[in-house]
């Protein structure tokens, strides 16, 4: 069978194609596509035409290509956000909800670094709340993060009673985080974090770099959390000055 001709070019139409066989189920999550060759033969186009549609296709995280191996279709995220506006990972988890959860892995006062200091500029902090821990959807682990405070802004003998760190900072400081200044990246394998979620070694992960303020412009909570990117989804409205 091949794909009905229009107007548009037609590495477009393909892509289209390969979309519909998956909302209909002919093309399951996690599993391969036919070959590129199966496939091209099917839609009527040539290989060149398909590989375009699939370079798309894996950059919109739709599909998964494995070199030597196939290409496989990514499970549709169970978490979409907007980071226009500033969510904590708890309140992303339960809008869908599911329970959300903590597991604390570390959770130590150090000193801080040089990289800290700047990072934190220009308060002149003395110590560091660390904090490693593992946010669960329904006990699924879908989230690594690690936290970094001033150490006089949260009580670690405190965290387990509260899962958000927004939260706890606000009930021990009356101190609350008004914006974000936030960095993505696309996180390939990395051995402890893929253990500790459950990825597939295949699988990409979304790094978010944050850090929190204050409505006074004090910089109060670092965050680097790594998200399964076949869990969440993030994406932005862009409005033309």
């Amino acid at each position: 069978m091949s794909i009905k001709v229009d107007s548009r070019q037609l590495y477009l139409q393909v892509i289209d194609e390969i979309k519909r066989g998956i909302e209909i189920g002919k093309f399951k999550e996690k599993e391969k596509l036919p070959s590129e060759y199966q496939l091209s033969k099917h839609l009527g186009v040539s290989r060149a035409t398909l590989r375009e549609a699939l370079r798309i296709l894996e950059e919109d995280n739709v599909v998964t290509r494995r070199h030597g191996v196939g290409t496989f279709v990514n499970p549709e995220p169970i978490f979409s956000s907007g980071i226009e506006q500033l969510n904590s990972v708890t309140y992303m988890i339960e809008q869908s909800g599911r329970k959300a959860g903590s597991q604390y892995l570390t959770a130590e006062n150090v000193e801080p670094t040089e990289d800290d200091q700047v990072k934190f500029a220009p308060n002149n902090i003395q110590g560091i709340a660390k904090i490693e821990r593992i946010r669960t959807a329904d006990d699924e682990p879908v989230v690594f993060c690690i936290d970094k405070i001033p150490e006089d802004l949260v009580p670690i003998d405190e965290l387990h009673k509260k899962d958000s760190l927004f939260k706890l900072m606000e009930a021990y400081t009356g101190l609350q985080i008004s914006y974000a200044v936030t960095y993505i990246e696309p996180i390939g394998y990395h051995d402890r974090i893929y253990k500790i979620l459950n990825c597939d070694p295949g699988q990409s992960l979304l790094l978010l770099k944050q850090m929190h303020y204050t409505d006074e412009d004090k910089p109060v909570l670092y965050s680097a959390n790594y998200f399964r990117s076949d869990v969440f989804s993030f994406h932005v409205l862009r409005k033309r000055l």
